[in-house]
C-alpha cells in the first residue's frame, strides 16, 4: 500500500506546484493519469461506478467529485485534488485543495484549518483509540474555528478495494466506534466548509457543492494503524512535519 501511496504523493505533489491561473481542471486531469500509468499504477477513480476522469478537481464551493473539463482555473480560487491509485493489487487515496495564485485572507484561514484538523485526526490514529476520537477531534478542531463539517460524505477503511469498512466521519463521540488495532488502514479526510454544512449534489451526479455557496476545502491521507504510531502510507516515509 505504502509504494501506491508514493504514487499518489508523487502526482498530488506535482500537481500542487503546477496549479496556476489559465489552467483547465481537465490538463490536470490528463497529467495526474499519465504520471500514475508512467510509475505501473492504475487510477482508481476512473469508471469507478460511472465516473469519468482520474482526478477529481473541485473547484471553490465545489465539495468533492468535481469532474474535471475545459474550466479555467482563475486567480483567487481554490481547488481540492482528490486522487487515489491501484498498484499491485492495493489502493492508496489522498487530497489536497491548492490555491490558484493569491487567495483571500479568510480562504488562507479555511486551508490552514482544514489542513490541521486532519493532522489531529492523524495524532489519533494509535491501536486502542476508537475511532470516535479520530472523527471528534476533526469536529472539534473545524467548529471551534468558527467553520462547517461536512456529513453526507465521509473516510473510508481502504486497502484491496478503494472503499472498506469502517467509515471513518469527520464528526462524532470520541468515546464511540471501533477499537482501532495494529494492521487496520483508513483514509482520513475532512471536508470543510467556510459557511453552512448543507451540500447538494448536482445534475451530472457527481458533483457535490455547497448549499449557500460558500467555499470548501478538502484534505486527505491514507493512514495505517502500528504499534509505533500513525504511519501516513501516502507521502515518503522520511517526511517530517504536518501531513500536507
Amino acid at each position: 500500500m505504502h509504494r501506491a501511496g508514493l504514487v499518489v504523493w508523487d502526482v498530488l505533489d506535482s500537481l500542487r506546484r503546477m496549479v496556476k491561473p489559465g489552467m483547465t481542471t481537465m490538463e490536470l486531469d490528463q497529467f495526474a493519469e499519465r504520471r500514475a500509468v508512467e510509475q505501473d499504477a492504475r487510477p482508481a477513480f476512473k469508471n469507478y461506478r460511472g465516473y469519468p476522469a482520474s482526478l477529481c478537481a473541485s473547484v471553490n464551493e465545489q465539495v468533492v467529485h468535481g469532474i474535471p473539463s475545459d474550466r479555467t482555473l482563475r486567480e483567487g480560487d481554490i481547488v481540492s485534488l482528490d486522487f487515489g491509485v491501484e498498484l499491485g493489487g492495493y489502493y492508496a487515496d489522498a487530497a489536497l485543495t491548492v490555491p490558484v495564485g493569491a487567495i483571500r485572507p479568510e480562504l488562507e484561514k479555511l486551508l490552514g484549518v482544514t489542513r490541521d484538523s486532519l493532522d489531529q485526526a492523524i495524532d489519533k490514529v494509535r491501536p486502542g483509540h476508537r475511532l470516535g476520537e479520530v472523527s471528534s477531534s476533526v469536529q472539534q478542531w473545524v467548529e471551534r474555528n468558527g467553520f462547517s463539517i461536512v456529513r453526507e460524505f465521509v473516510g473510508h477503511g481502504i486497502g484491496t478495494r478503494m472503499h472498506e469498512e469502517p467509515n471513518v466521519p469527520n464528526y462524532g463521540d470520541p468515546a464511540k466506534g471501533p477499537k482501532l488495532q495494529e494492521g487496520m488502514v483508513i483514509a482520513i479526510e475532512p471536508m470543510v466548509n467556510a459557511g453552512k454544512a448543507d451540500v447538494r449534489v448536482l445534475e451530472d451526479r457527481w458533483t457535490a457543492v455547497t448549499s449557500d455557496g460558500s467555499y470548501s476545502a478538502h484534505f486527505e491521507h491514507t493512514v495505517a494503524v502500528t504499534a509505533n504510531g500513525p504511519w501516513i502510507l501516502t507521502r515518503p516515509r522520511e517526511a517530517t512535519g504536518p501531513a500536507w
